[in-house]
């Protein structure tokens, strides 16, 4: 465990850093807006649950064969970025409901499978992007104290809490997105609207795709 000053400098730089929008953010934010409030909040905990896998990774040390090696990279990387793909392509060619009863029966049939599958989804967005691997042995080691303990320990304390914080910052992200979401719902009854939204959640999921696909195994 690293000592109190030290890692009190790990959660100030780890709340900065989740703070700052990035390719998750962005994620669990159009998860919040299509499916709204429950949706996102799902999504920000199969996030963080991939990124415990990551820190686990991590102190297994299986973290830094990936970034030294090209092809396990790119591996990875390309079935990260052909899933995301996949999940915005299955969405925007997806088809309205044409089941039987209200929209809030509709709904409410769907609901625990549908948060499932969220859950699920998100878990493997989080584990197939490389990049969260290449942040972790770039940012985890500089608070490792060799003195205080094994380094594994201290990563996956650090790691699980960098989670922890994770579910704090995203989830404001998810409850924003959602509420976002629901006022512009009952702003616009229009019928064609719920198919516009779903576009949109779409395309932002292939375009996170397509970044992930042309990123590198350095900087972006």
């Amino acid at each position: 465990m690293p000592d109190a000053t030290t890692y009190g400098v790990f959660l100030a730089a780890a709340l900065a850093l989740l703070l700052v929008p990035g390719p998750a953010v962005f994620y669990v934010m159009a998860r919040s807006v299509e499916g709204g409030r429950s949706a996102g909040l799902v999504s920000v905990l199969g996030v963080e649950v991939g990124t415990l896998v990551h820190v686990a990774f991590a102190a297994a040390g299986l973290s830094a064969v990936l970034a030294s090696s090209a092809t396990a990279f790119s591996v990875v990387k390309w079935m990260g970025a052909a899933y995301l793909v996949w999940l915005g392509l299955r969405l925007l060619l997806s088809r309205d409901g044409g089941q039987a009863g209200t929209p809030e029966v509709r709904a409410k049939a769907r609901a625990g499978a549908r948060l499932s599958r969220v859950f699920t989804q998100s878990v493997l967005v989080q584990v197939l992007n490389p990049k969260v691997a290449l942040f972790f042995l770039a940012f985890l080691p500089q608070f490792v104290d060799p003195s205080r303990g094994a380094a594994w320990t201290q990563v996956v304390v650090l790691g699980a809490t960098l989670a922890l914080l994770g579910l704090f910052t995203d989830g404001l992200y998810a409850l924003l997105g959602g509420t976002a979401g629901d006022w512009i719902k009952h702003r616009n009854k229009r019928p064609g609207f719920g198919r516009g939204q779903r576009y949109l959640t779409g395309g932002v999921y292939v375009a996170l795709g397509a970044a992930t696909a042309l990123s590198g195994q350095g900087k972006d």
